[in-house]
């Protein structure tokens, strides 16, 4: 009996075999046939084919679970009655083993009748992941191509482990491994295990730059968006190993050397070298700088009749003998196309002709701006609006159809539609060929985003303890571009119910129309000693704003508006109240409130009429990133009602790129209020300030960081005196008590404020931005000012059954002597009053702070310094407000 067992070592040994043959031969077929054909070539003898061992008379199929042995047996060219040799049960072993449906495969002769043994490969019972931690089985389980119910090969689990390691490597971890097990089962099943080792993220540990001489490293480095891995980068994604970033900074390195005049840098090589525990990689680039080259005449040849070349030439920014600049050129290529799109001319070809002089080293320019036709506005289509109705968006442009074309019309139009905030940010204006080439289509694709909010909130803010609100908004309600809102506000100091609605086109005309229906409940409090608080008083506001708005200009607009409020301000005349003139009535006392608290009190309507002025240049309202805003507004009370006065604010804020994805903006805002009434006198006789202490202005948080709320500005300090006695018990003296846990403090407002901002928002890698991560640094400064002294208390004495009628002197030495109940004492004893803090010279801090779109709502803190400030000025490290939906 013949016996045929091959194993694969054995097939891949013998296909060696034969292609090292078949590779001897060609090489000699060729030296003979390249030879000079001096004598005829001898006649190679055609191979002798094996003899036949015999006949196949019959195959039997042994081995069998799953497959039949018909489907084996078609896997092979052995048939029954046909002759076979030694090469072809070789052969047959191949066909059988290539299916990678056996795990053994034997074939034995016995006498003609063939013996068929096979061992079929498991089938997969499941797919187990183990060690993953980085990488979640949701990211793997899509790239691993065994399944359950499939047959188990050795090829299909090599190729997972290799796809599993790349997944990893693009990860940055390089040094994860993964070990496939294999665990058997009943009924020729198995599961396969991959026990992954992650390993700790590979690192770029050194950037070594060779051959530069005219840059130290580190310039170059930081030219780079990979980083070198340092403790200070704990946060940085850039310092993980990135093939495509490699290849990136090659770039960058080429962009910075021809923006300094080297116009003739290359990279040679740049070789990225993984360390032996594969913990990190050492990148280097072989770099060579060239020689730097000035501009050297530089020139702009228009063969459009609308531009004047020698008038476009005097206008460039590189002059003849300036540093060659790359990127000046390629900027100037832009300014010029949208020059020519200025026109009209939106398909205006400009090409720059070099002309290089490696002698004395200068570069000579010339633009040319090719013939174009005069393009106009052929149609404007509107695509990925399934909510937002067509003329919410087309209204924005500042094109139509039939018009000439207008690059900067299109950059407006392009910031008005982002500014709705109604489609997700990067959205562009294409500029498409139309049907004839003096004509041009203008294409917009726009992604919608949710501008329905339903939301309850609570959380805790260092300004107002715990806060509860509900609110429903739509801004953009029916699809129509209208906002409906309706909130509801709670907290320990404030409550409030508002709804409003904005119509932006009425009748579909360019006027913006809208209303606010409030009512808002303001609990104002003071600091008292240890840090506690008390409400002072409680005003009460309800009323209605009509609002109408009109553009002027493209960057101007007018806004009017009429407000009616009714105002009424308490405060608990358990705590506040006392019979002063001994008949019987208790009426607000000015020894335990203030006459700037007692002035307060009473109902009062307002009627203004106000207005705004705005001019507004920025490329976004919701986000900007560049351009300016400037509003002026005064209202106008006295328009009926019970105050009078005039209202003046301006505010305005300027925002500039500095590249790398930082923006800088600087913010001003101030404002002057003037009463229209007559002297005021208070029910003690006194002159008080014409300005009601609900209608002034206040300056803290959160507006002024660093400060606490109404932290800056004028305000009424009590100070608390302890009694001084000599040996026998008497009264000596007084001690004012400055320790501020034991001073009453309550902030008056003013007349006159101002306050200015710069501030520097700082970009974070694609993680932290994916997270809503936004910090920033800061530097506030502002004052308010411009009350009259409320004539504050310079002493005030018991006044109890022992000693009778107590003395109160105020600050002006007017005397003021209540008359004491036998029961009645001064809560707190004796005290003196300060007006401090109204002045105008600048407070100022500095500070950062951090915006994050956190999973529990929004979340601000601040962390700032008061470095300038005033007596009486009460300053505050951190505030922070954050608040989870539900």
């Amino acid at each position: 009996m013949m016996s045929s067992k091959r194993q694969r070592p054995v097939v891949t040994a013998l296909l060696a075999t034969t292609m090292i043959a078949g590779f001897a031969t060609v090489p000699a077929m060729a030296q003979q046939a390249a030879a000079p054909a001096r004598a005829p070539a001898p006649t190679l003898a055609p191979p002798v084919a094996p003899a036949p061992v015999g006949t196949i008379s019959a195959i039997t199929v042994t081995g069998t679970q799953r497959l039949e042995p018909d489907t084996i047996l078609s896997y092979t060219k052995l048939r029954v009655g046909q002759p076979f040799t030694q090469e072809t049960l070789d052969q047959g072993l191949r066909d059988l083993y290539e299916t990678e449906l056996f795990a053994d495969v034997q074939i034995r002769n016995d006498n003609g009748a063939l013996i068929v043994e096979v061992k079929e490969n498991p089938v997969i019972n499941r797919i187990v992941l183990e060690g993953n931690k980085r990488l979640k089985e949701d990211k793997i389980r899509p790239e691993i191509k065994l399944a359950p119910r499939q047959i188990y090969t050795r090829s299909k689990v090599r190729a997972d482990v290799a796809r599993i390691i790349e997944l990893y490597r693009r990860q940055g971890r390089f040094a994860a491994s993964v070990e496939p097990k294999m665990v058997q089962l009943d009924q020729n099943r198995v599961d396969i295990v991959f026990e992954i080792t992650e390993g700790p993220k590979s690192k770029v540990r050194q950037i070594n730059i060779i051959g530069n001489e005219k840059f130290k490293d580190g310039a170059l480095r930081s030219q780079m968006v990979t980083k070198q891995s340092r403790w200070f980068r704990l946060f940085s994604s850039g310092t993980s190993y990135d093939p495509d970033r490699l290849a990136y900074d090659q770039q960058k390195l080429r962009q910075y050397y021809l923006t300094e005049g080297y116009a003739d840098f290359r990279v040679i090589s740049a070789v990225a070298e993984l360390t032996p525990d594969k913990q990190d990689f050492i990148i280097t680039y072989v770099v060579e700088e060239g020689d730097r080259y000035k501009f050297g005449d530089v020139k702009v040849e228009s063969d459009i009749r609308d531009l004047s070349g020698d008038g476009l030439t005097k206008r460039l920014p590189m002059k003849k003998g300036d540093w060659y600049n790359a990127k000046q050129v390629e900027d100037t290529v832009d300014t010029l196309s949208e020059t020519a799109g200025l026109f009209g001319y939106a398909f205006a070809d400009v090409s720059p002709d070099f002309q290089r002089d490696k002698d004395t080293l200068t570069m000579g320019i010339n633009f040319r701006i090719a013939n174009a036709p005069r393009v106009y506005v052929e149609r404007v289509d509107i695509n990925g609006n399934t909510l937002t109705q067509d003329k919410v968006v087309r209204r924005e442009f500042r094109l139509a159809e039939g018009d000439a074309f207008n690059s900067f019309l299109v950059k407006r139009s392009k910031d008005r539609i982002n500014s709705l905030g109604f489609f997700q940010e990067k959205l562009d204006v294409e500029q498409k060929p139309g049907s004839a080439p003096d004509r041009i289509i203008l294409e917009t694709n726009v992604q919608e985003k949710s501008t329905g909010e339903l939301s309850l909130s609570a959380g805790f803010s260092s300004l107002e303890r715990f806060i509860v609100s509900a609110s429903i908004t739509q801004r953009n309600f029916r699809g129509k571009g209208q906002e409906l809102r309706t909130s509801v506000n709670y907290s320990a100091y404030s409550k409030s119910v508002e709804v409003g609605f904005t119509e932006p086109y009425f009748l579909d005309k360019n006027i913006a129309l809208g209303g606010d229906i409030y009512r808002r409940d303001l609990n104002s409090f003071r600091y008292l000693t240890n840090n506690d608080r008390d409400t002072t008083y409680e005003q009460t506001t309800t009323g209605f704003q009509i609002r109408a708005g009109v553009p002027i200009t493209e960057f101007m607009s007018l806004a009017l508006r009429y407000s009616l409020n009714l105002d009424d301000v308490t405060l608990d005349k358990d705590t506040y109240y006392s019979d002063t003139n001994g008949d019987g009535i208790t009426e607000c006392d000015p020894l335990l409130a203030g006459r700037y608290l007692c002035d307060a009190i009473g109902k009062r309507t307002t009627s203004s009429l106000g207005y705004s002025l705005i001019y507004d240049t920025r490329d976004n309202r919701i986000r900007p990133t560049r351009g300016h805003n400037i509003v002026l507004s005064q209202d106008f009370a006295g328009l009926g009602g019970s105050v009078k006065y005039v209202r003046t604010r301006l505010n305005a804020s300027k925002f500039f790129p500095l590249g790398g994805g930082f923006i800088f903006s600087l913010t001003g805002e101030g404002g002057y209020i003037h009463s229209l009434e007559g002297e005021r006198l208070d029910s003690t006789g006194q002159s008080v300030d014409k300005i009601r202490l609900t209608d002034r202005f206040f300056l803290g948080e959160p507006q002024f960081r660093g400060f606490d709320i109404r932290g800056v500005g004028p305000r009424v300090k009590r100070f608390y005196l302890t009694a001084e006695t000599d040996a026998n018990g008497n009264t000596t003296g007084y001690v004012k008590n400055t320790d501020n846990n034991n001073v009453s403090d309550d902030a008056l407002g003013g007349k006159i404020y101002y306050l200015a901002r710069a501030e520097v928002e700082i970009p974070l890698g694609s993680g932290a931005r994916e997270m809503g991560l936004r910090p920033s640094i800061f530097m506030d400064a502002g004052a308010v000012a411009g009350l009259k002294n409320p004539g504050t208390i310079a002493f005030a004495g018991y006044c109890s059954p022992t000693s009778g009628t107590g003395a109160t002197v105020r600050a002006g030495g007017t005397p003021y002597q209540p008359t004491c109940d036998v029961n009645y004492t001064f809560s707190g004893g004796n005290f003196v009053e300060e007006y401090l803090g109204d002045t105008l010279k600048p407070r100022l801090s500095v500070g950062f702070g951090v915006n994050w779109n956190s999973p529990f709502g929004p979340f601000r803190i601040d962390i700032a310094k008061a470095l300038l400030k005033e007596p009486g000025d009460d300053n505050k490290l951190i505030t922070f407000n954050v608040g989870t939906q539900f």
